[in-house]
């Protein structure tokens, strides 16, 4: 039993609850606080919510109200299905801040878009639904997403998550599609620097630094190596620091440098090789770029991946009105938790041990 109410229960009671007083058998607050209860203890669907809710009741009642018992997976279902995203939104990125380790200081942020293949209804003619999301790298913690109409609306979606979020201090990376002049912007005036890739899409701007690299000696340069399953892996990090080569340098806020990464990486007798570029407003060492860089991709290793293989995201067929949605931030609030348990074990094992161990579960729940 819980000896006092976790963060969790502080924001659920203050949200809007939108339905109509006649229909309202079950609290709002308990059907979301059972859901995100069941995604940890394993549960991925309406029907193994209800079963979770159901099989644990005694326990459930020492700290939910549930004046009628557990609700109907069709009662989750249609909850899910007409809260509003926008208010899910809000306190979800209220409640993540509130969960960050205030010592680190210079945390990097990395922003990057995933759809959730199992939401997409081809009789429907509905397209998945795909998110961006901000991951923070040394917290692990999933700061806060935005539902897009697509991969292509991500330009759109990241100003307006930059916005919902406190990066001050922060170190923000972008791939490339968030290379765009009106981010860079937004990001300084956010007092927080920037690492955007170049790739394609800024064809101009990619050939003049390439053409740079090839011409100038860097001022600085380090190299990383790794190894480990079987791989070596080698990281070539290089930095230019006079931008007079750029035409448009004006255009980008508070640019100061361009990065150079060379990647080799040998699997036995096969080796393969990759260069990428990027823009920066920091001045920094080359080593430390080669970090910041690299940390970026926790966004695909710890976020993505998570959800994928650990709460089977892609599988989920979550299609009415806006489930899909609401319910990616179940997840994430799962996801969250189970990155701040201290305790050891992979992500898997937790999720088991918390559906074996009432009081476990309770720890993961109520350590904030």
């Amino acid at each position: 039993m819980l000896e006092k109410k976790s963060t969790l229960h502080h924001y659920f009671e203050q949200f809007p609850d939108h339905r109509i007083s006649r229909n309202k058998k079950h609290l709002l607050s308990d059907i979301i606080i059972l859901s995100i209860l069941g995604v940890l203890c394993g549960a991925e669907s309406w029907d193994s919510i209800e079963a979770f809710g159901k099989t644990k009741l005694g326990f459930l009642k020492g700290f939910l109200k549930l004046p009628h018992g557990i609700p109907s997976h069709d009662t989750i279902n249609r909850v899910f299905s007409g809260l509003r995203p926008k208010l899910f939104e809000k306190m979800f990125v209220e409640w993540a801040g509130s969960l960050k380790n205030e010592s680190i200081k210079k945390e990097v942020i990395s922003i990057d878009g995933k759809s959730i293949r199992g939401s997409r209804d081809s009789f429907h003619s509905q397209s998945p639904i795909h998110m961006v999301s901000a991951w923070a790298s040394s917290n692990e913690l999933v700061l806060g997403q935005l539902k897009v109409s697509d991969k292509s609306n991500e330009i759109t979606a990241i100003p307006l998550l930059l916005e919902l979020l406190d990066i001050e201090g922060s170190i923000v990376t972008i791939d490339a599609m968030g290379t765009q002049v009106d981010i860079a912007q937004k990001i300084v005036e956010n007092k927080a620097d920037y690492i955007l890739s170049v790739k394609g899409n800024q064809q101009e701007l990619l050939d003049q630094i390439k053409g740079r690299f090839e011409n100038q000696l860097p001022a600085d340069a380090d190299l990383a190596q790794e190894k480990g399953h079987g791989r070596i892996e080698s990281r070539k990090c290089e930095v230019i620091t006079d931008l007079t080569f750029i035409d448009n340098s004006i255009s980008w806020a508070s640019i100061k440098s361009v990065v150079r990464i060379s990647s080799t990486r040998e699997i036995g007798n096969k080796v393969t090789t990759e260069q990428r570029y990027y823009i920066s407003s920091l001045n920094e060492k080359a080593a430390h770029f080669n970090s910041y860089i690299r940390l970026h991709w926790g966004v695909e290793n710890k976020l993505h991946w998570s959800l994928d293989m650990i709460f089977n995201e892609d599988r989920q067929r979550k299609r009415t009105k806006n489930a899909a949605d609401n319910f990616s931030y179940i997840r994430k609030i799962g996801l969250n938790l189970l990155k701040k348990d201290t305790s050891k074990g992979s992500l898997v094992t937790k999720r088991l041990k918390a559906g074996w161990d009432d009081k476990y579960l309770m720890q993961i729940f109520n350590q904030i």
